[in-house]
């Protein structure tokens, strides 16, 4: 016969994948003249696979009819080897079957199938597989092992799965993926997740705007379906389908995740179990979210990660006259309720920055690391949109410890309910905000201004979130829009915890308190009038006095503050004396911000 009128069975399945994949389903046209055996052949073989799962126990039974024939005619002698060979297979799938992701439950039940298969079949191969009682026994408990396997949740949900993905051609051509096809699926705790290959041309973001529509083709509940890209493919999605949701209740907060700010901080959970974790130092966050959204909660969470660690002090600033913060008062090293207080704080915060920058810069250090006589320093502001509307200078002075802050550990977390452009797009703020957080927000363009222009675009719909406390994270390690839920502190747990922390807190650096009283005075204007002379003789009784307190300073040193008193040099000219004495071994720092000369030093 012609090659091209008729077709091998090979190339019949390829062209009916093929169809599939482009969501066309092939047809089987059925004549008159065609016999009646293979059409109830292969009527029966697509009927005993799409059951294969529920027919599963009957097939095993079966497998272990035959082998027990062939072994009985073939080995009869093989009956202890197989008991043995049942039960070290029993025991290693009970002991490492979580390798295979299989719960203990599932691991004891398919440990107690094998022994029971092993035993019959043992039994079967000495003496024969139809000498009684052993037919009754195979029938008999096969049937109640089956049992277990009919009910399974976990199976009956996989096949669900199964069924639901194998219409997908369908599916993709109603919803506008047309030659898209499902690569693998997985059922979880939670629902199911399955990798999908788009056709050419198409994108995650295609897939995000068709969301609506893939949850009614897969039937299920309105906003059930998660679209996330796959980093090393552009052309490739987890689609994740949440059937219980596991955000539904409120997650009480396990305590503290940290003791130090170098460690990252635990937010909540994700949908997949996972905790949210995030680290703060030398990086400033921006959470944002409408009134009863569950903000306030996450900055609970911050709060009592922060009052746990020995290494870091926090200022707070809260603009509803207390509200929020004032519960965690004991573990605040200081606290402003009103524009006023929270202007002087910001100021005395950049203080402190510049402070600690000068003395970076006199030793040739890059970053200011956190210890206990060190600590870092954490501004938290609730209510960040207060600061436009009141002292113009509190907003110059938050935009320059969010521009400067991240080398000396002046770290800047803003809260606010009111995302609007003019709280959030007016300043430097919002641009060097490297951690956002964003609670439910009312509109899209909302979520632009919390998270970033094009994110919601991306997939990020805050705009969706269904429960106080549910949020959306995005951070150097989360660029992936996971939904996630925060922590929950009651009343009582947050009264608990700033009472146990309370009397840990550490004090302030020397270099920062004495940025602090000293209010960091600029340097002086050269005076032209006067000689050269007169100007050698002026800076030298400076050095002179410089060195007669360091050369009498006590045990602990002379702290940069008496240095700048005696001498009345400028600050920049005192931190470059010290660094020139240090250098010529006159001098040492017995801790930070305080200085003695060495034994052996005399005056200059």
């Amino acid at each position: 016969m012609s090659r091209h009128r008729h077709l091998s069975r090979h190339q019949i399945r390829r062209n009916a994948r093929r169809m599939r994949r482009y969501g066309i389903e092939p047809m089987m046209m059925i004549s008159d003249d065609m016999p009646f055996a293979p059409i109830a052949f292969v009527a029966i073989g697509g009927w005993l696979w799409r059951y294969r799962s529920e027919l599963a126990p009957i097939a095993v039974a079966l497998l272990a009819e035959i082998a027990a024939i062939v072994l009985h005619i073939t080995h009869p002698d093989w009956a202890t080897a197989i008991i043995v060979l049942a039960t070290v297979t029993a025991a290693l799938l009970a002991m490492f079957g979580s390798m295979l992701r299989l719960r203990l439950s599932e691991r004891l039940y398919a440990a107690t199938v094998i022994t029971a298969a092993g035993d019959w079949i043992a039994a079967a191969t000495a003496v024969s597989p139809g000498r009684s009682p052993l037919p009754a026994l195979l029938i008999g408990g096969g049937l109640v092992l089956a049992v277990p396997w009919w009910v399974h949740r976990r199976r009956r949900a996989r096949v669900r799965v199964e069924r639901t993905l194998a219409a997908w051609p369908e599916i993709s051509t109603a919803i506008g993926l047309a030659g898209s096809h499902i690569q693998s699926a997985l059922v979880d705790l939670w629902g199911y997740r399955a990798r999908v290959a788009l056709a050419r041309g198409q994108t995650v973001e295609d897939a995000i705007s068709r969301v609506p529509a893939i949850e009614s083709a897969l039937g299920t509940r309105r906003g059930a379906v998660r679209i996330q890209p796959i980093p090393e493919r552009a052309n490739r999605l987890e689609l994740r389908v949440i059937e219980t949701d596991p955000h539904a209740d409120a997650i009480g907060w396990p305590g503290p995740s940290i003791t130090s700010i170098t460690q990252p901080i635990e937010l909540g959970v994700f949908e997949d179990g996972s905790p949210v974790r995030v680290s703060l130092l030398r990086r400033h966050v921006l959470v944002g979210g409408v009134a009863g959204s569950g903000k306030s909660g996450g900055v609970n969470v911050i709060m009592g990660n922060l009052s746990a660690v020995s290494d870091a002090i926090v200022w707070g600033v809260d603009l509803k006259r207390g509200m929020e913060l004032l519960p965690w008062a004991s573990c605040l090293d200081r606290i402003a309720t009103t524009p006023r207080e929270a202007a002087a704080l910001l100021k005395d915060a950049v203080a402190v920055l510049d402070g600690r920058a000068e003395l970076l810069a006199m030793h040739g250090i890059r970053v200011w690391e956190p210890a206990l006589d060190a600590p870092a320093l954490v501004i938290l502001i609730d209510e960040y949109a207060e600061l436009v509307e009141d002292p113009p200078d509190a907003v110059t002075w938050a935009d320059s410890i969010a521009r400067r802050g991240r080398a000396p550990a002046v770290t800047l977390i803003a809260a606010t309910q009111r995302p609007s452009q003019k709280a959030m797009g007016n300043s430097a703020v919002r641009s060097q905000m490297d951690v956002r957080v964003s609670f439910r927000v009312r509109e899209r363009r909302d979520v632009d201004l919390i998270l970033g222009q094009g994110m919601h675009r991306a997939g990020w719909h805050a705009d969706q979130l269904d429960a106080p406390g549910k949020f959306l994270i995005s951070a150097p390690e989360h660029d992936i829009p996971h939904r996630a839920r925060a922590y929950l502190l009651d009343d009582t747990t947050v009264q608990r915890t700033a009472a146990r922390h309370a009397d840990r807190r550490p004090a302030l650096d020397a270099v920062s308190t004495d940025a602090l009283r000293d209010g960091l005075p600029s340097a002086p204007a050269e005076e032209t009038t006067i000689g050269r002379h007169a100007r050698q003789a002026a800076q030298s009784e400076a050095e002179q006095a410089l060195w007669a307190v360091l050369h009498e300073a006590p045990e602990e040193g002379a702290s940069i503050a008496d240095l700048l008193d005696a001498s009345g040099m400028s600050r920049p000219t005192v931190y470059r004396r010290l660094a020139q004495y240090e250098a010529e071994g006159r001098v040492y720092q017995v801790s930070r911000g305080r200085w003695r000369a060495t034994e052996e030093s005399n005056s200059p």
